[in-house]
């Protein structure tokens, strides 16, 4: 993986770049993704907890109560209202929410494109050895062979 600023290439699991310092953890995005999903799940809900609440209402209201069709258009008109309202202010809330995440992407600085000294060698050449921090210690401990 790379620095997405500066194009180092970067170690799995650093919180910050060891070249330019930039914070490489997940942004919030993810939890922008969670809070969408939720809302439009319970937007969906709320609306088909509603319509059952209104026609299965009625119907009871009809068959058990002996109500006047009436008193049971304003039980339908007043269950309406309250879910009406209620998707209103969801839809509201994810549409604030939506606007947040789009407003954090425009800050976020585009990936550069990667330069000339980091694409990977032709196939056919090894290149240098990456010099290893335990060189001399394993340099030392070659096993030797001994006559007796």
């Amino acid at each position: 993986m790379y620095c997405q600023f500066c194009g180092m290439p970067r170690a799995q699991g650093l919180s910050y770049c060891n070249r330019c310092g930039a914070d490489l953890r997940e942004r919030i995005q993810s939890g922008h993704n969670v809070a969408i999903t939720g809302i439009l799940t319970a937007i969906t809900l709320l609306g088909l907890i509603g319509l059952g609440i209104m026609i299965g209402g009625s119907l009871t209201l009809r068959r058990e109560a002996g109500l006047s069709q009436d008193l049971i258009g304003v039980f339908m008109l007043f269950v309406f209202l309250v879910v009406s309202v209620t998707e209103i202010m969801l839809v509201r809330n994810l549409s604030k929410l939506i606007a947040s995440a789009t407003e954090n992407k425009k800050h976020m600085l585009p990936a550069p494109p990667i330069q000339q000294e980091m694409r990977l060698p032709p196939a056919g050449s090894l290149g240098e050895p990456v010099p290893s921090v335990v060189e001399n210690t394993t340099r030392t401990l070659d096993y030797v062979r001994r006559d007796r």
